[in-house]
């Protein structure tokens, strides 16, 4: 499953139909509350997380997990300068990252 936690309908609309599109099982949430609410991750899924996310940051929210020992692999994206992302991410076991706005070599580097 792909889990996709992002605020902005039109990026969270662009990877859900990225993905969607190529057969792949998604799953959207609007935030990090949300999708701990009514979601758990599963250790083969895949959750793209938005780090600027209003609230729990996507950084806490792969904490969190971290912590309830059920962290699945974790892509985060982000739009922020580099050294803002350095640090909003420091301490996150393996957690790669791709640049905002979405782009078509997403799809790949999300499935690899």
């Amino acid at each position: 499953m792909y889990i996709i936690v992002e605020d902005d309908p039109s990026v969270a609309d662009a990877l859900e139909s990225l993905l969607s599109g190529a057969g792949l099982p998604v799953r959207v949430f609007a935030s990090a509350e949300e999708f701990i609410h009514s979601a758990s991750p599963a250790p083969d899924d895949t959750m793209i997380v938005d780090l600027g996310l209003p609230g729990m940051s996507g950084g806490e929210l792969v904490r969190h997990l971290e912590k309830a020992g059920a962290t699945p692999k974790v892509i985060a994206i982000s739009g922020k300068s580099s050294r803002t992302i350095a640090r909003e991410t420091e301490g996150l076991a393996d957690v790669k990252i791709l640049r905002k706005p979405p782009a078509a070599d997403w799809l790949e580097a999300i499935t690899a």
